[in-house]
């Protein structure tokens, strides 16, 4: 009997499953997910322009709403429906090369997105959720929270609180982080949940371990983001095609369902949708390591691979390193092997559809701590991490700007090698700040005998920021400036460009002969560019050696 009745219900019209369905309006599609929730997409443009979950208006602040970069503009919305292999709405908007797709599933409070941009013709890359103020608790303690009657200390999206607190939507440190630590940003009121649950980004661009804003609040007005590409402090190129599915969730006050993650969710009922570049899991395929040798203590192994398509990443596993990376569409990838957030070890592997790509025990080999420094200040992981200012859990630099009265003064005392801490050495460098900074050292009788190498490591070097140095009287020749991206960084809470090594070979004839005496590194910030204090040029420390 419950066979037959359940087959009947199947045979049902779309419309007869209790309020599930869509409505037309005139001017927006009315989607009921059958569930708590009911939304509403504008059919000129595509924004959702009301999400009402159980009974209650979550959506829009000051005539702006939910939509795809800062709203598309008059586009062609279409929608469907399907029954097979679920009850599925989709609306599909097109704007030009751009198509954004917003899709309910029957009984699923949750609006599941997907974005594909052909080119860049549409400026920008992300979903912006604006929820009505005060609907999600937030209070001046918040990073990325603008208290009234701040002011504001750079650009328009900087301020200060009456506290002397910097705050900016820039600022998720406190927070979230780097795309590899958070799941999913939005908060919980206690009885109701707003979640954004961000895709895979393998279309996006930066990797693992890439900074950007995902949540924005002020006291009147929330926003939650998807960040697909952002070019503050960028200095990966922009991907094109289909993002997503990336998933706006609403709970009764719990943390949304592990299962909409992308690393564990079954997108299957996808496939049958007729999404443009869309690849079924079945057209994917996998790698898998079975270790990392040499692995140094204390640090996280990441491996990723990228390509100028698509982009993975997989954590090794803290004892023997072994690691996989699933559901990559096949191809020829870089692997890249990260100790923190520095390369070390690089390879070129062909991915195929439907099968594993097994992979032998990995050595890295461009590891520079594997050299053996007379004296290291830090070590080699790719961030500032444990100097001045990054010494405690988050780094302060990713949620304050640097001039934050919290912070320590980065015109810190000068470094003795044997006797000061990391702590106290400036994980940031300014030439307005704190520049000329002073590194003194004894050297033995035999050690004086010979030439020397000093490296200097750095994540990002602002404005074309690279240091010089000087070892006592003798100065070094000027290195050119690293590859960076163009805007703003170390302001906007990140440190996160492309890491560099500086070497400098420092003849025997500029150390002191008397070895009682101390001799004085001097490193000094150079560039033609920049501007002044804070945005003059800048670099930030990854590790500095002598061997």
């Amino acid at each position: 009997m419950l066979l037959i009745s359940l087959l009947l219900l199947a045979l049902q019209p779309l419309l007869a499953f209790a309020a599930w369905g869509y409505t037309d309006d005139g001017s927006n599609y009315v989607i009921d997910t059958g569930a708590s929730l009911v939304f509403k997409v504008s059919k000129t443009n595509g924004d959702i322009n009301s999400m009402v979950y159980n009974g209650v208006e979550y959506e829009g602040y000051q005539g702006k709403h939910s939509h795809v970069e800062s709203g598309l503009g008059t586009s062609t919305v279409t929608i469907n429906s399907y029954s097979s292999p679920a009850y599925i709405i989709k609306v599909t908007v097109t704007y030009g090369t751009l198509q954004h797709i917003i899709v309910a599933r029957y009984g699923n409070n949750n609006i599941y997105l997907l974005t594909n941009k052909g080119d860049s013709s549409v400026a920008a890359s992300r979903f912006i959720v604006r929820l009505k103020p005060n609907v999600l608790p937030h209070d001046s303690s918040m990073s990325d929270f603008y208290d009234d009657a701040s002011t504001t200390i750079e650009a328009s999206d900087i301020t200060q609180n009456s506290l002397g607190y910097t705050k900016s939507k820039h600022y998720q440190g406190s927070n979230y982080g780097r795309v590899i630590d958070f799941d999913y940003v939005g908060k919980t009121t206690g009885s109701v949940g707003i979640w954004l649950i961000r895709s895979n980004h393998e279309k996006a661009s930066g990797g693992p371990f890439f900074r950007s804003l995902v949540r924005g609040c002020t006291t009147i007005a929330e926003d939650l983001y998807e960040i697909l590409f952002y070019s503050m402090g960028h200095t990966d190129a922009e991907r094109w095609g289909l993002q997503g599915p990336y998933v706006l969730s609403f709970t009764d006050g719990g943390t949304p369902n592990t299962a909409l993650f992308a690393r564990n969710a079954d997108w299957s009922w996808f496939d049958t949708l007729g999404i443009t570049g869309w690849v079924a899991d079945s057209a994917r395929g996998a790698v898998a390591g079975v270790g990392i040798a040499n692995m140094k203590s204390g640090y996280t192994y990441v491996v990723a691979l990228a390509n100028t398509n698509y982009q993975y990443w997989g954590t090794a596993a803290s004892s023997g390193g072994a690691w996989s990376i699933k559901r990559v569409v096949p191809g020829t990838y870089t692997l890249t092997v990260y100790k923190g957030e520095y390369a070390v070890y690089t390879a070129s592997v062909t991915i195929s559809a439907g099968s594993t790509l097994a992979l032998n025990t990995i050595t890295p080999n461009l590891d520079p701590s594997d050299v053996t420094a007379i004296w290291r200040i830090g070590d080699w992981d790719g961030t500032p991490g444990g100097f001045l200012n990054f010494d405690t859990t988050p780094w302060k630099p990713t949620y304050m700007h640097p001039s934050d009265p919290r912070l320590a003064a980065w015109d810190s005392s000068n470094f003795i090698i044997g006797t000061s801490t990391t702590a106290t050495f400036p994980g940031y460098m300014w030439k307005d700040i704190n520049n000329d900074y002073l590194v003194y050292f004894k050297l033995t009788a035999a050690q004086i005998a010979a030439a020397k190498t000093i490296r200097i490591g750095i994540t990002e070097g602002y404005a074309g920021g690279r240091p010089t140095i000087a070892v006592n009287s003798w100065t070094s020749s000027l290195p050119s400036a690293s590859t960076q991206g163009s805007t703003r960084s170390l302001t906007v809470g990140t440190y996160r460009g492309n890491n560099a090594m500086f070497t400098y070979t420092v003849p025997a004839s500029a150390f002191l002969t008397d070895t009682t005496q101390w001799n004085i590194l001097k490193i000094t910030v150079i560039s033609g560019s920049g501007a002044t204090d804070y945005l003059s040029a800048g670099i930030s420390i990854d590790c500095v050696d002598f061997y």
